[in-house]
């Protein structure tokens, strides 16, 4: 076949580190956001949605097909915190955990998933960040050490 072809989509959750809510201010959250979408575009990756919270953020997009996963969050991660900081010096201390959760998704849950994104700030009030990820840990059956997912 002549061509490459891929639709490949990936879910992706990370938080800042030590789970320090550094975006507790919604104008500047969804700002890195918006940062966090424009980053994923520019590396071939179209988002559909980037949400999230204080501590953690969504980002459901379209995997670029010359990427893989890590450069995609190291970049994305690099970048932002970059900008961060040049943002607000109490920004000055801002980074993203070491770490990342990267899902599969099926075409078919794209506009659920799109939907449970963007409600994430009412989804938190009745689950935390650790359980969420504990949940889709569990969901994907991959097996992890509690020990080494937090930092």
């Amino acid at each position: 076949m002549p061509q490459s072809l891929a639709q490949l989509y990936v879910h992706l959750v990370f938080s800042t580190k030590n789970r320090t809510p550094y975006l507790q201010n919604l104008d500047m959250r969804e700002r890195t956001h918006s940062y966090l979408g424009a980053t994923c575009l520019h590396m071939g990756s179209p988002p559909i949605i980037v949400g999230g919270v204080e501590d953690h953020v969504h980002i459901l997009c379209r995997l670029g097909k010359g990427l893989c996963v890590s450069d995609l969050v190291r970049e994305l991660k690099r970048e932002s915190s970059k900008w961060l900081k040049d943002q607000s010096s109490e920004l000055s201390n801002f980074y993203w955990q070491s770490g990342y959760g990267a899902f599969s998704v099926n075409p078919g849950h794209l506009e659920s998933l799109n939907v449970y994104i963007a409600t994430q700030a009412e989804h938190h009030k009745a689950e935390t960040y650790q359980n969420e990820f504990r949940r889709y840990l569990g969901e994907y059956k991959i097996e992890y050490d509690e020990r080494y997912v937090w930092d």
